[in-house]
C-alpha cells in the first residue's frame, strides 16, 4: 500500500516526540505519520533507578497520548529502506510512505568497541526495554559480580544500581577520574569518596583490553594494567557505556550530508537535502562556545533541536544556537551539575583560562539540614567569557546549572555574572551576603586582577 502525507516521522524517541507534537499544534491541518519500531518510547534517564528496584519498569514507558492526543497517527513499525530523494519510505510490513517532509529521529545506540568477546551473552549495553529488562533478569537470577565499563553518567548510575541490589561491583574509566567530560579532576575527587563508600570498587586510569569467553558468556575482563575481573559466566554480567553512536545507517548512500557524530544539520535542522530535517541524537553538532563541533546527545538538546524543526516547518520563525550541554547526575546523597566547557576541555579546544570557586552551604548555616554547595566557574582569560561551570551539593543543583548555562549562551563574562541578582531565605539558600556562584566569579575575577592590574572583563 502506498500512502502520502504531509510529514513522515522516523523514530519515536524525545525529538520525535516533540516534533510530531509541537508540529500539530502549530500547524494542526499538516498529516503527520510516525513510524515508531519500539512497542514503547523510554524515559531513558529513569533506567537505572528502574534497575535498582525503586519502581516498575512500566514507568520509564511514556505514554502514546503524547502524540495521539494532537492528531498524530502512530505506526508502530520500522522504516526498512528510504528514497530521501524521492521522499519515499517502506516500513517492515512493506508498506510505502510519500511525504512531502520528512523528520529524522532515530537518535544514537551504545557503543560497544571492536574488542575481543564483546559478542559474548552477558555483555549488555544500556538503552533500549530489552537492555533493561535482560539486566534485571540478570539480578534477580543470583548475579553476584557485575563490570561497568566507562564512568560517566550513565555508567555511575548503573554502578550504584547494581551495588544497590547486592551485586559486586567494578567501575573501569579510562581517565583519571570518573565523569572526566563533567568535572575536573579536583571536583571529582568527592564523587569517588561517595561511590567507593556505596561499594563500587574503582578502577581507573584503565581500559578494558579483551573478555576470556566461555560458553558463550564472558567468563574474564583483562585490563591494560595486567588486571584481570573473574566472572561466573553462568549469572555475572559486563555493562558498556562507553558513548554513543548516532543510528543512520539506513541513510547510508542517500547523499545526506553526515558525520561520525551524526547527519549534519544546519540552525534550523534542515539536512542537505530538500525537505529532510533531523533533530537529536542522530544529529552532529557544534559548540555554542566556539562554534567547534562538539557531540551532544542529550534529551535536553534533543527536544530543543525538535521544537526549532517544527516551527520551521510550520513556517514559523527560529533558530538554534547549538549545545551547552548541561548535565546533572548523582552519586549517593551527592548531587552533581555541569556545563559548558571543563578547564581540561577548554584547554584542547585552545582556550586559556581561569578559574573561580564558591563554597556555601545550600541554607542559612543554622537551619537543620544544612548541606554544603561547591561551585567551580572557568572563564577565558583572555575576554572573562564564561566557560563553564561545575557544581557539588546535597540538594538539587540542576538551578545552579541553568543559570551557569544561561550566561554560556549570552555570552556573559566573569563581571556580568559576579553581578547576578540573587534571592535569599533561611529554607532555601545561604545568608544574603554571599551566593556560592559569585563568588566563584569573584574569586576567578581576582585571580585575572593579580595577573594584569589593568585588566576589565567586559566584551
Amino acid at each position: 500500500m502506498e500512502r502520502h502525507v504531509d510529514v513522515l516521522v522516523i523514530g519515536g524517541g524525545p525529538a520525535g516526540i516533540q516534533f510530531a507534537s509541537r508540529l500539530k499544534k502549530l500547524a494542526p491541518e499538516k498529516k503527520v505519520v510516525m513510524l515508531r519500531p519500539e512497542p514503547h518510547s523510554m524515559v531513558y534517564c529513569a533506567i537505572p533507578y528502574a534497575i535498582e528496584g525503586l519502581f516498575d519498569i512500566k514507568k520509564t514507558f511514556k505514554r502514546d497520548e503524547l502524540v495521539t492526543d494532537w492528531g498524530v497517527e502512530l505506526v508502530l513499525r520500522a522504516a526498512v529502506s528510504v528514497d530521501l530523494k524521492g521522499h519515499r519510505v517502506v516500513d517492515d510490513k512493506g508498506d510505502v510512505y510519500v511525504a512531502d517532509t520528512i523528520f529524522i529521529a532515530t537518535g544514537a545506540k551504545p557503543f560497544l568497541p571492536p574488542l575481543p568477546g564483546v559478542e559474548a551473552n552477558n555483555v549488555y549495553t544500556v538503552k533500549t526495554q530489552n537492555d533493561l529488562e535482560r539486566i534485571i533478569a540478570r539480578i534477580e537470577n543470583g548475579a553476584r559480580r557485575a563490570v561497568v565499563v566507562g564512568a560517566g553518567a550513565i555508567g555511575i548510575e548503573q554502578a550504584q544500581a547494581y551495588v544497590a541490589r547486592g551485586v559486586e561491583t567494578y567501575l573501569v574509566e579510562m581517565a583519571e577520574h570518573v565523569l572526566p567530560t563533567m568535572l575536573d579532576v579536583e571536583m571529582a575527587m568527592p564523587v569517588h569518596d561517595v561511590l567507593q563508600k556505596k561499594g563500587v570498587k574503582l578502577i581507573l586510569s584503565d581500559t578494558v583490553i579483551k573478555l576470556e569467553v566461555k560458553r558463550d558468556s564472558a567468563s574474564r575482563v583483562f585490563l591494560s594494567s595486567g588486571k584481570e575481573i573473574e566472572l561466573d559466566p553462568s549469572i555475572d554480567f559486563i555493562c558498556f557505556a562507553v558513548g554513543m553512536k548516532p543510528d543512520i545507517s539506513l541513510f547510508e548512500g542517500q547523499g545526506l550530508e553526515m558525520t561520525e557524530d551524526g547527519i549534519v544539520v544546519d540552525n534550523f535542522m534542515r539536512t542537505s537535502l530538500p525537505g529532510i530535517y533531523a533533530a537529536g541524537d542522530c544529529c552532529s553538532g557544534r559548540s555554542l562556545i566556539d562554534g567547534k563541533p562538539l557531540s551532544g546527545k542529550l534529551a535536553t538538546n534533543a527536544v530543543q533541536m525538535a521544537k526549532v524543526a517544527a516551527a520551521v516547518v510550520a513556517g514559523k520563525k527560529d533558530e538554534y544556537k547549538w549545545f551547552v550541554n548541561g548535565v546533572a547526575t548523582c552519586a549517593g546523597d551527592l548531587r552533581i551539575g555541569a556545563t559548558g566547557f571543563t578547564e581540561a576541555i577548554a584547554a584542547n579546544r585552545n582556550f586559556k583560562t581561569v578559574s573561580g570557586y564558591g563554597e556555601t552551604t545550600n541554607m542559612f548555616p543554622m537551619m537543620p539540614g544544612a548541606s554544603n554547595l561547591k561551585v567551580k566557574i572557568v572563564a577565558d582569560t583572555e575576554t572573562g567569557r564564561i566557560l563553564g561551570g561545575q557544581i557539588l551539593g546535597y540538594s538539587s543543583v540542576t538551578d545552579k546549572v541553568d543559570i551557569i548555562s544561561l550566561a554560556i549562551q549570552h555570552r556573559f563574562t566573569l563581571w556580568d555574572l559576579s553581578h547576578l541578582s540573587y534571592s535569599a531565605q533561611p529554607w532555601q539558600s545561604y545568608f544574603p551576603a554571599h551566593n556560592a556562584i559569585v563568588d566563584a566569579c569573584e574569586q576567578a575575577l581576582g585571580k585575572l586582577e593579580e595577573r594584569n592590574k589593568n585588566v576589565r572583563c567586559v566584551e
